[in-house]
């Protein structure tokens, strides 16, 4: 559950610090007070989408941070396999966004890239606005949630992975049923550019060898001038020119016996190291001369060599490449023309995979039909609950002809909130307090079978009114004995439930405007429930909102 929220400068809260505990929490307030801020701010934390625009006007930054405990315990080890171990029993989450763009999430006090903090803020909290209305009304949401109330996710991942296997095959035998034309056309193709490639024979690092000798034989005459003149300076000397060696080697001399006058100026190591280094420089520089080769015609050849070599670029713009093309060509040769061979055995793997995902499908929709059966029988005692007892709630299947993720079957809820109406499709029979009230009734099935320890509820009694509001709050509170419940409405018979109360204000200190969130006490509570009853005198406004919180089970002190 959230322990601690605090929030820092961000849209018109500067700065917001709650404690909660487990139970039902509710946020009322004027319209337009910030009441969605918060949730805004919670999603924020959770990993959502986060803009310079929700920072503070006038401020750099916008800080949220968060502290959950009494965690699950298959969400304590997904962070223990991650490497973020909740210490003392507490997870830390923070989110920090810039007006320079740059945000900054942490773990447990480590920074962390988004994709990742994301990852790991999955199932800490379950947040319900009226937008979750219009899942309702697409068919193709209905299976995740019956699969999300049954607990059916690692049955699914199973019928996945055998009908990703199964198609693979499909993939694979639907690429050899090419026309055996077509084949033989492959074939002459790839036998033609297989042995024009053999033909020339490339080998690896062979064209950076040749341009490399083609440059040196283009210029062999500059060469052969060039190393002449560095040995005769270096090792033979020329006409009236003592060579560097000889130089050096009077320099030695001079150098040993000054060592012999001066002892304090005894620099012959240095003078005996580079007599020795031109020495075999010059060697080097002779060996070299002596080997330098140009042979007749051996340019022309590596001409035409280069020709060849660059007659492959379209198979590669490296040889390497172009021998990595060959290989594939190989391959696929080998594959036409072993293709009976090969549709016999994609024949078998295609039996064997479709047993496989037929298997793990029939146990799936089994067990679809067991939780289908439960939602039923569940939906109608909840939607009872909410003055929806004439109600019909039917989970249809469809079944898919072919093995494909997900399942067997496609799944599509049907209503109908009237006696004697055939239950149709949600999309063409549920009004919006209808579906508040049918979307209400799946969170509470769900609330005694899902890991997640916080639910919060923006404005879910929207659209609904008279009697049936106390109901919403009621089934609200009936969630809160076994999830941590958030609430932000504008009903006073939801908000009476609650066992803590916070009121959202908005204010004008110092010529800014901020939001101030504050825990009600008894007697400032029962003023919030009279405002929002509103209408008629004020005492009997405050009169019915007593008699309100006697109702929902509470005692004035």
């Amino acid at each position: 559950m959230l322990a601690e929220l605090h929030v820092e400068n961000f849209g018109l809260m500067e700065t917001v610090r709650l404690n909660f505990s487990s139970g039902m929490t509710v946020f009322t307030g004027e319209t337009g007070a910030g009441k969605s801020m918060l949730i805004d701010a919670l999603g924020v934390l959770l990993g959502g989408r986060a803009s310079a625009d929700l920072i503070r006007h006038g401020e750099a930054q916008a800080r949220i941070e968060g502290v959950f405990e009494d965690l699950a315990q298959e969400y304590l080890m997904r962070l223990e396999e991650a490497g973020y171990p909740v210490e003392e029993g507490q997870l830390f989450l923070y989110r920090e966004i810039n007006a320079s763009g740059k945000n900054i999430c942490r773990v447990q006090g480590r920074t962390i890239p988004l994709t990742l903090y994301r990852t790991l803020c999955e199932g800490l909290v379950d947040i319900h606005g009226q937008i979750e209305h219009l899942t309702l009304f697409r068919p193709e949401t209905h299976r995740d949630l019956l699969d999300a109330v049954g607990g059916l996710q690692d049955d699914v991942i199973l019928v996945n992975e055998a009908a990703k296997a199964y198609q693979a095959i499909i993939r694979k035998e639907r690429e050899l049923s090419i026309s055996e034309e077509e084949r033989q056309k492959r074939e002459e193709i790839l036998r033609y550019q297989i042995e024009e490639i053999d033909l020339i024979n490339p080998v690896p690092g062979e064209e950076g060898e040749l341009n490399q000798e083609k440059k040196r034989l283009s210029n062999a005459e500059r060469i052969t001038s060039l190393i002449s003149e560095a040995y005769a300076a270096l090792y033979e000397g020329s006409a009236g020119k003592l060579a560097v060696f000889d130089l050096l080697g009077q320099t030695r001399k001079a150098l040993q016996e000054l060592a012999r006058l001066d002892e304090d100026f005894n620099v012959f190591e240095q003078i005996e190291s580079i007599y020795y280094a031109v020495e075999d420089l010059a060697d080097q520089v002779r060996v070299y001369k002596d080997n330098f080769e140009f042979e007749p015609g051996r340019l022309d050849r590596i001409e035409e060599r280069l020709i060849q070599l660059n007659r492959l670029r379209k198979y590669g713009t490296i040889l390497e490449e172009v021998l990595e093309k060959r290989r594939g060509m190989l391959e696929e040769l080998e594959q036409i023309t072993h293709v009976q061979e090969q549709f016999e055995t994609i024949h078998k793997e295609k039996k064997t995979t479709r047993k496989v995902y037929e298997t793990a499908a029939e146990q799936l929709s089994q067990k679809r039909l067991e939780i289908a059966e439960r939602i039923e029988k569940g939906l109608m005692i909840e939607l009872a609950d909410l003055s929806l007892e004439r109600s019909r709630f039917e989970v249809r299947f469809t079944p898919n002809m072919e093995p494909t993720t997900g399942g067997a079957e496609a799944v599509e809820f049907y209503f109908s909130a009237n006696l004697g109406e055939p239950p149709k499709p949600l999309a063409k029979v549920a009004s919006g307090g209808e579906m508040s009230r049918l979307m209400l009734a799946l969170k509470s099935l769900l609330a005694k079978v899902e890991s997640v320890g916080t639910f919060i509820f923006d404005e879910v009694d929207s659209g609904v009114g008279g009697r049936t509001i106390h109901k919403v709050g009621e089934k609200l509170a009936k969630i809160a004995h076994n999830k941590q419940v958030f609430c932000i409405t504008h009903a006073a018979q939801v908000a009476a439930y609650a066992d803590v109360h916070y009121g959202i204000v908005k204010e004008v200190k110092e010529g800014r405007t901020r939001t101030r969130v504050e825990s009600l006490s008894e007697s400032r509570r029962i003023e919030e429930l009279a405002r929002m009853l509103g209408g008629g005198e004020v005492e009997v406004t405050r009169k019915h909102a007593q008699e309100l919180w006697e109702r929902c089970g509470h005692i004035i002190k």
